[in-house]
């Protein structure tokens, strides 16, 4: 790949960190209990890490870094709002709609992997997809501990 495509594939991961780090700060608004709070709270600086990781790189490759999210991220949030509307914002409801972005953000990483990516970019995007993996993990398991309640 030449650095315009390399370019590409990180601002695209750029845009969903961006998702992610409004996803997780608006969960983190819906939310009532403190320690699932808190929980959003560092999700989101950790996605606001990552797409600063990733501008870094950008800049390294000679490129303008993406500054903010997806289309497609506003319109999931708007979903989310409308469904945590509807389903009276239960913590459940929350969670399963952060697992399905994590989801989205699993597959951008995977997606990026698949190319033929400069040694230093693939290692950051194998930590920070772990990140996400971590991420999706941790919302699943919240997600069935309020189901279970």
């Amino acid at each position: 790949m030449d650095n315009k495509d390399v370019i590409s594939v990180l601002n695209d991961l750029i845009e969903t960190s961006k998702d992610g780090e409004k996803g997780f700060s608006e969960c983190a608004e819906d939310v009532k209990e403190p320690r699932l709070k808190s929980f959003f709270v560092q999700r989101s600086q950790d996605c606001a890490s990552a797409a600063a990781e990733l501008q870094q790189l950008v800049r390294g490759l000679g490129g303008d870094p993406e500054t903010s999210s997806s289309v497609s991220g506003a319109l999931h949030r708007g979903w989310v709002d409308l469904k945590s509307l509807l389903t009276g914002k239960s913590e459940e409801a929350i969670l399963n709609e952060c697992e399905r972005g994590e989801d989205v953000a699993l597959k951008a990483y995977r997606d990026a992997l698949q190319k033929d990516l400069p040694s230093n970019v693939r290692v950051v995007l194998e930590k920070q997809m772990q990140g996400v993996q971590r991420n999706h993990d941790q919302v699943k398991s919240l997600r069935d501990t309020a189901r279970a309640n």
